[in-house]
């Protein structure tokens, strides 16, 4: 009995930090379509999409 519950928790560790990878993911790709969303509204493209992009997923200048 003991034997099974041993592997069984051992089968579960992976996928709760499966689970916590897909969470940070989510975020960035959060953080990505609002990045997207605002350059198609200024309409940028070429170089100057590149550079917003980058400023804006790098978010807010820290002091």
């Amino acid at each position: 009995m003991l034997h099974r519950i041993l592997i069984a928790a051992m089968l579960a560790a992976p996928l709760c930090t499966f689970a916590a990878e897909q969470k940070a993911k989510t975020s960035q790709q959060e953080k990505m379509k609002a990045c997207n969303r605002q350059a198609a509204e200024k309409v940028l493209k070429g170089d100057e999409r590149k550079k917003f992009m980058s400023q804006c997923l790098k978010g807010p200048a820290k002091s």
